[in-house]
This record gives structure tokens, sequence and C-alpha cells, in this order.
């Protein structure tokens, strides 16, 4: 059962909120790396007897100072949020990152808002952790303030995995390379995408395979081909298995990226239902056909595996 929290979008917290535990991150992805400091502060909370909190931000900061960066999330804030309700955490601050804030000296982060305005007992951060105006605030400065600012700094080594660390830039680039199951292992689940089904030109229909059209927005793509999915829609718990293609069509002279998939055994109209797609196998690479006959061949080998992969246990 997903636990309920408080959500605040500035540092007004209430009183129950502060004198916490508190993480501080973008924590995109929530994967095993992240669920590791989860568990301690868990056990700090414990302990202690003290509420969790989570210092996160919107946009991540990486994509306010690079307009260029479209697609990079792992996860949008609505998954961020479901995942952290469902560690059971008690409460979020979800600042807003804006030019003003990236402005905030790493001294004054510490002083006035960290201290005056949450006031944490413990502070979970990772490794490489850096804040304040030019990233000039790091762990060594939070640890120097311990004293003064009645805080104590708790950092964790980070995990590995076959003597990797595991983060959320290692994640990204396992999925542009088509490395979806390894890419799922250090996440504890499936990657998946949550997505608005928008009109298509019905080519997948006009083919005998009817398909949803997604726009993947802000996450990060994948590597371009043809995926086994399970779909969700939403308000439902019912788990559909099915096939996605990501890719541009060039069989039909396209030019925009575009996520198709098909339900299996599923009839309906899903236009304008949001649908959370759980990537599970990568099949193949997206190619050019010469006709759509070809094309209409090599789906039905596409569909056999992506069915012979459903079969396999999926983490979800």
């Amino acid at each position: 059962m997903v636990k309920k929290l408080k959500f605040y979008k500035n540092f007004k917290i209430s009183s129950t909120h502060k004198k916490s535990i508190l993480l501080i991150g973008n924590f995109d992805g929530l994967h095993l790396g992240h669920q590791k400091i989860f568990k301690q502060a868990k056990i700090y909370s414990k302990k202690n007897k003290l509420k969790i909190g989570v210092l996160t931000f919107d946009p991540l900061p990486i994509m306010f100072f690079n307009k260029k960066i479209k697609n990079y999330r792992l996860t949008n804030k609505e998954q961020k949020l479901f995942l952290l309700k469902k560690i059971g955490v008690n409460f979020i601050i979800n600042k807003k990152f804006n030019r003003s804030f990236s402005k905030v000296k790493s001294e004054n982060f510490i002083r006035k808002i960290v201290f005056k305005k949450i006031n944490p007992k413990f502070i979970f951060v990772s490794n490489n952790f850096r804040f304040g105006n030019n990233r000039k605030g790091n762990v060594e400065e939070l640890r120097k303030k311990e004293k003064n600012f009645k805080y104590k700094v708790v950092k964790l080594s980070p995990l590995k995995y076959k003597t990797k660390t595991v983060s959320s830039t290692r994640i990204r680039k396992l999925l542009q390379k088509g490395k979806i199951r390894h890419a799922n292992k250090l996440l504890s689940r499936n990657w998946s995408i949550n997505g608005f089904v928008s009109k298509g030109r019905s080519l997948g229909k006009k083919l005998g395979y009817p398909t949803c059209n997604i726009k993947l927005k802000d996450y990060i793509i994948p590597k371009i081909g043809v995926y086994s999915v399970k779909i969700q829609i939403k308000d439902s718990k019912k788990i559909l298995n099915g096939i996605a293609n990501l890719g541009f069509r060039p069989t039909f002279g396209g030019k925009k990226l575009i996520l198709e998939v098909n339900l299996f055994g599923f009839s309906g109209n899903l236009y304008k239902k949001i649908l959370k797609v759980y990537f599970c196998d990568f099949i193949r690479s997206e190619k050019k056909f010469k006709n759509k006959f070809l094309l209409i061949s090599q789906i039905k080998k596409d569909l056999r595996k992506a069915k012979i992969h459903l079969r396999k246990k999926i983490i979800l």
C-alpha cells in the first residue's frame, strides 16, 4: 500500500516535519543506489524515531542550465513522487529550480534554507552531491558546518554492480545501447514511461496491427527499435502484454520520433488515454523495408519473439 505523505512546493514546512531525516538529491530513476540510501535512512528513522523527508528539484538542474537537453529523465515527476511514496517517506519538498535559486550561495543554502527552514537532525547525500551557486558547495562543506547548525551528515559509499557504480548516468547509457534487461536490474523494476495516446496516421491499423502513438517528451530516448513491453491503462490494475516500436517509421518516410504500442488481445479506443509502458526486452533495431509486405512479414517474426520474451519472469 502506498503511504500517504505531505507534499511541499517550497521550504515553508510544518513544524512536525522539522528535526527529521533529510535526503537531498535529484533521485532520477530511484535505482538500487538510491534505494541503498533510503534503506539506511529507514534504519536511522527507526532507531531515532524520526520522520524521513526528501528535498528534490524540478526541473533537473542539468536540464535547467542546458536548454538543449530535452530527453534526459529516467522518471517523470509523477513517477518519481509515486516511487518516493512507495519507499515510505513522510514528506517531499519539490523545489522549483529557477535562476534565483541557482544563485543562492552554498553557505546561504546551508544556513538560510537547510538550517533555518528545514532544520534536519540528519542529512543523507550521495558522494558527488554539489549545491549552491556555480556548484561550489560539496559534502565536505556540509560536514564542516555540522556543529554550527546541529545536524549530522551521513554519506554512504556508492553501490556497485559488477564492479561499476550504480548511477542514473550508467542506466541512461544502458538504455541507449538497448541493454534493457541490464538497466532493469539496476532499477530493480522495469523501466517505464507514462504517455498520452495521441492521434496518428493509422499506419499500424492499415497493416493489420493497430497501435497507440505516444510521444516521449522529456524521457531519455532508449535505443531505436522494437521492444517487448507490458502496458497498463491508467486507473486500471490490469497489465497487458504487447510490442512497441520506437522510431521514425522509415518505410513510410517518417520524420518524427514516436513510440507505437500494440496491445495483444485488446480491442477498444485508447485515444487520449494515459498508458504506462514497461520495457521488457529489446528485439531488434529499426530498419527500412522495400515494401509494406516485407514489413508485415518482419512484424510477424517480431510478435513471435515478443511473446516468447514475455513468458519469462518480468520484474515490474
